[in-house]
């Protein structure tokens, strides 16, 4: 029996057989999912060893599957490797580098799969904070933001409000100099 569970989530046949022949033999038992619901309910019931996720999914999103994995401490804690074609949708969402887990850009050969799992197996030991410390980390280090950093903020806030108010004020003079112009 396979040591490795590997979860391929993909709406494309092609993409999971292809996946599946790439592994080596008897290394990995590759289950397969078509949409991100399939996926995400295969997540909850197995214990895997790598998931493989589309970005672009039928049911329920990469995105969203990927939301529900970091969520989750558990789940977050298993290797990950997003695909996609169009890497620009993710990193739209997903700043780079991308810290936790792999990126594999669609198509992609052996060599490249390869390496993104073992990139991504890598990625997955690296120590995470919790989400409570990540929410209040700063570049500071863990903790609150100081108070000095708080009031730039308020700072930058007041004038950003300042601009605010003075481009309602010219538009509003645009509406009124259009609707002069129109009678």
């Amino acid at each position: 029996m396979a040591s490795n569970k590997i979860l391929v989530i993909d709406d494309t046949t092609v993409v999971r057989v292809k996946v599946r022949e790439m592994l080596p033999p008897g290394n990995f038992e590759v289950l397969e999912a078509k949409d991100g619901l399939e996926g995400y309910n295969l997540i909850r019931q197995e214990k895997l060893s790598l998931i493989m996720l589309d970005f672009l999914l039928p049911k329920m999103s990469g995105w969203e599957v990927f939301q529900q994995i970091q969520a989750q401490p558990e789940l977050s804690k298993i290797p990950l490797v997003l695909m996609s074609g169009r890497k620009e949708e993710v990193t739209e969402k997903l700043q780079e580098p991308f810290e936790y887990f792999e990126f594999l850009g669609k198509p992609f050969d052996q060599k490249q799969l390869i390496g993104a799992i073992q990139s991504a197996m890598k990625k997955a030991k690296l120590p995470r904070p919790s989400a409570a410390v990540a929410a209040a980390t700063t570049n500071n280090g863990p903790g609150a933001a100081s108070s000095a950093e708080i009031n730039l903020l308020n700072e930058k806030i007041v004038k950003m409000q300042a601009e605010i108010d003075g481009l309602k004020k010219q538009l509003t003079q645009v509406v009124t100099f259009i609707k002069q112009k129109i009678k």
